[in-house]
């Protein structure tokens, strides 16, 4: 019997395996806030273009909140790992479809895999400009965040092993047919970054006027709708 979707468990992590049997796939990554179920847009669209979707709960995300686990670069990156192990070892052809967050933890994870294509919606291509704008809109100074090692803000929590990670990891490989999806009022990433990273690796970079970070006004289900059918 056909599943058009099913819960499962990849070494420990919990995911959705959606649409019927294919040798096609794509992984989806979540973002902040985020979960695997979430995934049903994308992959009700990807379904109708023959792919399966994968779609899995990040640490502290979904079934995940309740664990000791911590969502920071070091334990998604093994995850992302496990999880595209997992992929390429069932799949002829595997893509990848990442947003906000997720995409960054993807473009420090997957630059040696062998992705068929790669959509990135909303992402964080430029971390080193969030963090430091997270600093300077909370009123705290590297010195600061590199004596107390951890700060909790209104944002997010800073920590100074994170912040050393991002300034000695830039992204200096994505050799992937990419397209991007980027709201042109998004607060948490300048257009200039996203053009920067369209122009150095060759990517499609499509721009929603009125759109924010999350796309989640009325009008933007039927951006994202056209977007995906267009680029999936």
């Amino acid at each position: 019997m056909t599943m058009i979707n099913e819960k499962i468990s990849i070494d420990g992590i919990p995911a959705i395996l959606w649409g019927k049997p294919s040798k096609k796939l794509y992984i989806h990554v979540h973002g902040k806030m985020s979960r695997k179920e979430y995934a049903g847009q994308f992959a009700e669209i990807a379904g109708s273009k023959g792919f399966q979707t994968l779609s899995f709960d990040l640490p502290e995300h979904g079934e995940r909140t309740d664990t000791a686990y911590r969502c920071d670069v070091w334990n998604v990156m093994h995850d992302l790992r496990v999880i595209a192990e997992y992929a390429f070892a069932g799949w002829e052809n595997v893509s990848l479809f990442a947003c906000s967050l997720g995409a960054y933890f993807s473009l420090n994870t997957f630059a040696d895999k062998l992705f068929e294509k790669c959509l990135f919606q909303s992402p964080i291509v430029d971390m080193k400009w969030l963090v430091q704008h997270m600093m300077l809109w909370s009123g705290i100074s590297e010195k600061e965040l590199e004596e107390k090692q951890e700060i909790v803000t209104e944002i997010d929590t800073l920590r100074w092993d994170y912040y050393q990670f991002i300034l000695s990891h830039p992204v200096i490989r994505w050799p992937f047919p990419t397209a991007i999806l980027y709201g042109a009022k998004d607060d948490l990433q300048p257009i200039t970054s996203l053009r920067e990273f369209a122009d150095k690796f060759g990517a499609e970079l499509t721009v929603s006027p009125q759109s924010e970070h999350p796309f989640m006004a009325p009008e933007d289900q039927k951006i994202v709708e056209k977007w995906l059918y267009e680029n999936i």
